[in-house]
């Protein structure tokens, strides 16, 4: 009985090696497989500009803090659409809230509200002009970015240079190990953008009811659009 409970282990034992070999004689496209990537940059000048205006009131009679607010709203509204062209001059409105106000011990003691207009555009000086004329609204943010169409041309460019840049290392590394060469397995292609860096050159808030009607002094920045390819290539 004890040698036919021998004879059993050694069965398993020999059965489970041939399956441990038999896997890897069945999945040779694991053996030589790297993982590697590459990135392909590009800088260049935003051509979108955002100018964010708004105000804030508070009040004890909401109806009335609305109408002041929706007042304020409405002749930004007039002044900007008079220089709206589409794709080089957009103009939407932003946040428009109203909400109670309270005091230390939680009780409410009035409200508070703001409203908000947004120009955006291409076309910087129209853009600049316009937020210097309105004079019920205050410039609260500026900021740059890519149009779609210049952003897609860009990323284009960049992918192409990481792509060629991915080729070029998986080639290098095969010729490194004594390999002829590679062939693709896998790969992913991601993209954005590095940090640009707009540079408002913004005129005090409370320098502007003495330079009324003029323009908004901005200055646009660069971004890196950077494009990423990452896989595995198995060396032949």
């Amino acid at each position: 009985m004890k040698f036919a409970i021998k004879v059993i282990s050694v069965c398993v034992l020999l059965a489970g090696s041939a399956g441990i070999f038999a896997q890897q004689v069945r999945d040779p496209e694991t053996i030589n497989v790297v993982h590697l990537s590459a990135q392909g940059a590009i800088e260049v000048g935003t051509d979108l500009l955002s100018i964010s205006l708004s105000t804030s009131r508070d009040g004890s009679d909401a109806g009335a803090l609305q109408y002041q607010l929706k007042t304020a709203l409405d002749a930004a509204l007039t002044e900007a659409k008079i220089a709206v062209q589409p794709g080089q001059l957009e103009v939407r409105t932003g946040n428009f809230n109203l909400s109670p106000r309270y005091g230390r011990d939680g009780k409410p003691i009035g409200w508070q509200g703001s409203a908000e207009l947004i120009l955006e555009g291409r076309d910087f000086a129209a853009i600049a002009a316009t937020a210097g004329r309105i004079q019920t609204l205050t410039v609260s943010g500026v900021g740059f970015s890519l149009s779609r169409e210049r952003r897609g041309k860009v990323e284009a460019e960049a992918q192409n240079m990481a792509i060629e840049r991915f080729k070029a290392r998986a080639s290098e590394i095969a010729r490194s190990f004594g390999f002829t060469g590679y062939s693709l397995r896998e790969v992913s292609i991601t993209a954005n953008d590095q940090g640009f860096v707009p540079r408002p050159r913004m005129m005090a808030m409370d320098a502007r009811a003495s330079v009324a009607d003029a323009p908004l002094p901005v200055e646009a920045g660069k971004t890196s659009v950077v494009v990423t390819v990452s896989g595995s290539v198995q060396l032949k």
